[in-house]
């Protein structure tokens, strides 16, 4: 035997060691493989099981024609609290932050000059009347002129003038609360000298709040004094009702917007001015209406269709739409309050498929 065959019989001999060395593992490998490819074949021919589905029961819902927006709230009244005349503080009664009545006394201006100046005037009041008795008394008696006792008349007029101007300036002094509200920050101190010009605090009313925003010019003619609107403000899910109550008489140029106000409720003072307000205003209310989610509807060459559930089967309806809203759209045709409309799954279901309702959303 040559050495050429002897090395290809070696070779021979090696590969058939190694065959039957691996052989039973590999085999041993794919025989789960094969296994479940016949289970998923058998499994297949068996035919699809229920499709697993989400519905709703459909329900007539309020339609409205609305203008989304952003507004500010404002307060119903806010002042600067300043003083009329110059003068040093004596009596002090403003706390921050603290809510104040109508007509609550919040500081006091030293007025004892004025008040010696207007006992002054008390006594030659009282001296001039007298004069102006015993001048009458000599007229009767023609003792004197007509022209003397006018003169004596005209004192006491002129001094009581004197003394009701006095008096306005002394309670120009006192400075009172012009309405309910909440106290800002102080800006002054007791003994304070204080002008006209001085800031001394702010007054705040929140109840009712007002909101002001800006809807497109197109929409002037719609909205009206008394228009509803629901909004929501920042860090709050709450929805807040307020009725329009001032439109602007023109539209800006600028920005070719119409100026609205509202007003709302605020009694539990939620609503604070200068906060940024979502505002949904009611144009028009169409009454009530289907309306259905939007991923619900299938779009067709022909319009529309959705799945409803009927005997436990997806049964594929026509519909007819109108309008549309964020997330839902109204149905003009082809529903009837009380279906089941499939809401979720819809791409999974077949026309008269079974189905597994797993959820029902209200």
């Amino acid at each position: 035997m040559s050495k050429i065959t002897k090395n290809i019989l070696t070779v021979l001999t090696i590969f058939i060691i190694i065959g039957l060395f691996f052989f039973p593992k590999i085999k041993q490998f794919l025989k789960p493989k094969e296994e479940n490819n016949k289970k998923e074949i058998s499994g297949g021919a068996k035919g699809g099981g229920k499709t697993s589905v989400i519905v709703t029961i459909l329900q007539p819902t309020r339609l409205d024609d609305l203008v989304n927006t952003n507004g500010t709230i404002l307060p119903n009244e806010e002042v600067e609290i300043r003083s009329e005349i110059s003068g040093r503080i004596v009596t002090l009664n403003i706390k921050e932050g603290d809510f104040v009545r109508k007509g609550t006394t919040l500081l006091h201006i030293n007025d004892e000059d004025l008040q010696a100046r207007l006992k002054k005037l008390g006594f030659n009041k009282k001296l001039a009347e007298d004069n102006e008795a015993r001048q009458k008394k000599l007229l009767d008696k023609e003792a004197i002129s007509q022209r003397e006792y006018d003169i004596a008349v005209n004192s006491v007029n002129t001094i009581s003038a004197d003394i009701e101007d006095l008096s306005a300036q002394i309670q120009k002094m006192t400075l009172k609360a012009p309405f309910d509200g909440t106290i800002g920050f102080r800006f002054v101190s007791l003994g304070s000298y204080i002008s006209p010009t001085t800031k001394i605090a702010t007054l705040t009313n929140t109840n009712p709040a007002k909101i002001e925003f800006a809807i497109p010019a197109k929409y002037s003619s719609i909205v009206k004094s008394g228009s509803k609107i629901d909004f929501t403000v920042e860090n709050s899910e709450q929805k807040f009702i307020g009725t329009v109550y001032a439109i602007d008489p023109k539209i800006d140029p600028n920005t070719r917007t119409l100026q609205i106000r509202a007003i709302a409720p605020n009694p539990s003072r939620k609503l604070i001015p200068g906060s940024f307000a979502r505002v949904e205003l009611v144009l028009k209310s169409k009454g009530s209406a289907l309306m259905i989610p939007t991923e619900s509807v299938i779009p067709e060459l022909k319009g529309s269709k959705v799945f409803v559930v009927k005997n436990g089967k997806a049964t594929p309806m026509k519909v007819q739409l109108g309008v549309r809203g964020e997330k839902t759209v109204e149905v003009i045709s082809g529903l009837t309050m009380g279906d089941t409309l499939i809401t979720t799954g819809i791409l999974q279901v077949k026309p008269d498929g079974d189905v597994d309702i797993r959820e029902v959303i209200k």
